[in-house]
């Protein structure tokens, strides 16, 4: 699966995905998919986590020990899951992808939203 590199610091970076490769993602889902937007505004189905973009790094328990794991983060249109991505980058994760456009994308796109909290 190809999605543009977003370089984040010393050679390392997080992958920026398009709605119909997350949806091709999501056939055989073998990673968290963590909704990052505050206040909540719907969510992707099957999404696992819901971690405010502003507290990823004090919620490191709830996320995989493996630093090589995959997480894909979205939030409504990119702004908070990027900053999430950075982060989660910073601290190590080197398989880190992000839903380009967010939930505005993904929808635009033609895929649905839950609007309650699952």
């Amino acid at each position: 699966m190809k999605g543009r590199k977003v370089s984040v610091e010393a050679g390392r970076s997080y992958t920026n995905v398009s709605p119909a490769a997350l949806a091709k993602l999501l056939e055989r889902k073998t990673f968290p998919l963590i909704n990052v937007h505050i206040p909540y505004a719907g969510e992707i189905a099957r999404t696992d986590l819901f971690i405010p973009f502003d507290q990823v790094e004090g919620s490191l328990r709830k996320l995989p020990v493996d630093k090589s794991a995959r997480l894909v983060v979205y939030c409504l249109s990119g702004p908070m899951s990027d900053i999430a991505a950075r982060t989660l980058v910073k601290l190590g994760y080197a398989d880190v992808w992000n839903l380009d456009g967010g939930m505005t994308a993904w929808t635009d796109a033609g895929y649905p939203l839950l609007r309650t909290r699952q």
